[in-house]
């Protein structure tokens, strides 16, 4: 089909075949389309928007682009969890282990950070010699050894999507649901899943800000899935601060082995709270439970027991890391940081914290990229000694800052500072770290 004659069909807001939606990921992976062509008709999409057939056509030509998972031969139910993104956004690191403790297999295909939120690989990777590089041969293998494996996209899973987000990266075109919905479920439904849980973030460290906005991605996307085959649900979670302690990659990493060898403080249980409510999901939505009160039961004797903290020693052995850190999280941590405390300017109550300018420090000290290509500092970052309304007095630490020197901390002291909005009322409003569940 002629790319012309596409382009101008949804210029005029007509409705695509999905042979003519075929045609064109197929022009997009074996490159018979130009950039440019391919960028226009993605602006016209932008602006006109696709009907729920034309999103679901998206979805399968690009999941069809490349190779499909089948995980068929294993005697337990496939399920994943996927993130919108989040600043302190850790619990994959908690969820595989605890759903491959309770019996469920887990192929978790993840991404890396850009911007103010942090990618699950980049964590993973400030596990000395952690391989996410994996061929599906590889990663077939280590999830029936130990329930779980975590890599990044190949070559092989959904081709059309890197080729299509790198454009839309470019032209400004990111923030179309339906766009999204199909990059997120072309490469989820590629894992070969009986089962989905999303967790959809709003508020300020979000790339959904709006609750109204993040409600209707998260319902376009449970529609997707469902519409595919695979059990999905979405929970929608508040991310007007940043998730549990720490942001930084090792730092990150430590606190979810703390979690595992069940020592949690108050900033930390709400890393556990949420990955408790996702992997209950996952157990309910596959019927290794019950009920969601039957599936966090499980879920904390795994836990208690040491069995999750077991899974993920295993699967770093098998992934060619160090498994003395799920003895020794400490192990993790340099030595050699600079710590900075960001003091309160004035008494009162943590009334806002802007979660993406958090994220946004920790960047600029090397802990994320800016551009594709940055190199990352993996030890640096930020520890939220202070959550939403908290009791805070003048000169009182906010949080604290892990970096290389005192030019980095200058850089980013007033950043952060300027994070936090402080009342001398105590807020009204009770904190809800879930706002809703979209089934």
């Amino acid at each position: 089909m002629n790319p012309q004659d596409l382009i101008q069909k949804k210029r005029d807001s007509g409705r695509f075949l999905p042979a003519e939606i075929v045609a064109f990921i197929n022009g997009v992976t074996d490159k018979t389309w130009a950039d440019y062509q391919i960028s226009a008709l993605m602006m016209a999409m932008f602006i006109n928007g696709l009907h729920q057939s034309e999103q679901n056509a998206l979805t399968e030509a690009m999941l069809n682009s490349g190779e499909v998972l089948d995980f068929s031969e294993l005697d337990a139910s496939v399920a994943d969890k996927h993130s919108t993104g989040g600043v302190g956004d850790k619990t994959s690191l908690l969820i595989a282990p605890i759903a491959a403790a309770c019996g469920v297999f887990v192929p978790m295909i993840s991404g890396r950070g850009l911007g103010h939120t942090g990618g699950t690989l980049d964590k993973l990777e400030s596990i000395p010699n952690y391989n996410v590089n994996l061929s599906t041969t590889e990663f077939k293998k280590i999830i029936k050894k130990c329930g779980f494996a975590m890599m990044g996209q190949t070559a092989e899973i959904a081709p059309a999507d890197h080729k299509l987000y790198a454009l839309r990266d470019a032209t400004a075109t990111v923030e179309s649901i339906p766009l999204i919905v199909a990059s997120i479920m072309s490469k989820k439904l590629a894992e070969g899943l009986d089962a989905l849980v999303l967790d959809v973030k709003t508020g300020s460290g979000a790339f959904m800000q709006s609750e109204r906005e993040a409600r209707k991605l998260a319902k376009a996307l449970v529609k997707t899935g469902n519409a595919f085959n695979v059990k999905t649900e979405a929970v929608i979670s508040d991310m007007n601060q940043p998730l549990g302690k720490y942001v930084g990659n090792a730092l990150e990493v430590f606190e979810c082995l703390t979690i595992l060898q069940n020592e949690t403080d108050k900033q930390t249980k709400q890393t556990l709270d949420l990955s408790i409510e996702l992997a209950a999901r996952i157990l309910v939505l596959t019927k290794t439970a019950s009920s969601s009160q039957k599936a966090k039961q499980k879920i904390k004797d795994v836990l208690a027991s040491g069995e999750a903290l077991e899974k993920f020693k295993e699967n770093i052995l098998l992934q060619g890391g160090n498994p003395k850190i799920c003895d020794m999280p400490e192990l993790l941590l340099d030595k050699n940081l600079l710590e900075v405390k960001i003091k309160s300017p004035e008494s009162g109550f943590i009334l806002e914290i802007d979660a993406s300018e958090i994220g946004k420090a920790v960047s600029l000290i090397g802990g994320g990229r800016i551009q594709v290509d940055d190199k990352i500092d993996y030890a640096v970052g930020y520890s939220c000694d202070k959550k939403l309304g908290d009791k805070i007095k003048e000169h009182e630490s906010l949080g604290t800052l892990f970096c290389r020197s005192e030019t980095q901390a200058a850089k980013v002291l007033a950043k952060l500072q300027m994070a936090y909005k402080i009342s001398l009322e105590k807020p009204v409003r009770k904190y809800e770290l879930v706002k809703e569940i979209i089934s």
